[in-house]
């Protein structure tokens, strides 16, 4: 695994060095941007408690995008997972992005799983925020995740963003407790204050539901099925 990293933090360098050949090194800066979610809230089964972590380090056209994610909300759902990809600028609103992706959890069981992952993420039309990819697990199996979000301004300070998550997979996974098909969907607001552009304290509303084969492998083990959490939390820019 650390042979790949290494190959896609060489292939980041080597983008990063044909632009500046094409663009001169003078127009070659470096950004970063990053957004850390994290709340604490509570669920139908007790407390439910999540953190992500969403941003890039790079140039306009090639950037190294880091994520991670951690959700426990207790006999519903327990996982935490990280990605990094190789993010290159191919339209005014998208990006095409290559890397990996690494599991710690996932649901009920500690399997760790590896995946190479490919995808774009980008501002779809009427402004969704759009991250759609595809994964291929190190067992050969595939799976997708598609996401999209929107904001819409109450205030100029006073923000909701709807939104909505969907897993599925190809072929069903044992170890992993799911079933071929829409295996898993999220829904709902997370509504924030912007205090300022970099601090936003917030309040979000979301359903997770485990749907079609997946549901009836919850049913059988006696895990939950659905949940409904309510929490407040923290956004940080920078």
């Amino acid at each position: 695994m650390s042979r790949i990293f290494v190959t896609l933090f060489c292939f980041l360098i080597a983008g990063e060095a044909c632009a500046a050949m094409n663009h001169g090194l003078d127009h070659q800066q470096i950004f970063q941007a990053f957004t850390l979610e994290a709340e604490s809230g509570k669920g139908r089964d007790g407390s439910a408690r999540s953190w992500d972590l969403d941003g890039w380090i790079g140039s306009d056209l090639n950037r190294l995008w880091l994520k991670s994610e951690k959700k426990d909300f207790k006999k519903y759902e327990n996982k935490s997972e990280i990605q990094a990809l190789y993010s290159r600028n191919v339209g005014q609103f998208w990006d095409a992005q290559i890397g990996l992706r690494h599991d710690f959890k996932t649901d009920f069981s500690s399997q760790n799983v590896d995946y190479v992952t490919l995808g774009m993420e980008g501002i779809a039309p009427y402004f969704f925020e759009t991250d759609a990819h595809i994964f291929l697990s190190d067992a050969g199996n595939f799976s997708a995740r598609l996401k999209q979000e929107i904001d819409l301004l109450i205030t100029q300070k006073l923000i909701a963003a709807p939104y909505f998550e969907a897993d599925f997979f190809a072929q069903d996974v044992a170890k992993l407790h799911v079933a071929s098909g829409l295996s898993e969907l999220e829904i709902g607001v997370l509504t924030r204050y912007e205090i300022s552009r970099k601090f936003a304290p917030y309040f979000s509303w979301r359903y997770n539901v485990k749907t079609f084969g997946t549901k009836k492998i919850a049913q059988e083990s006696n895990q939950m099925i659905s949940d409904f959490i309510t929490s407040v939390g923290i956004r940080l820019k920078f």
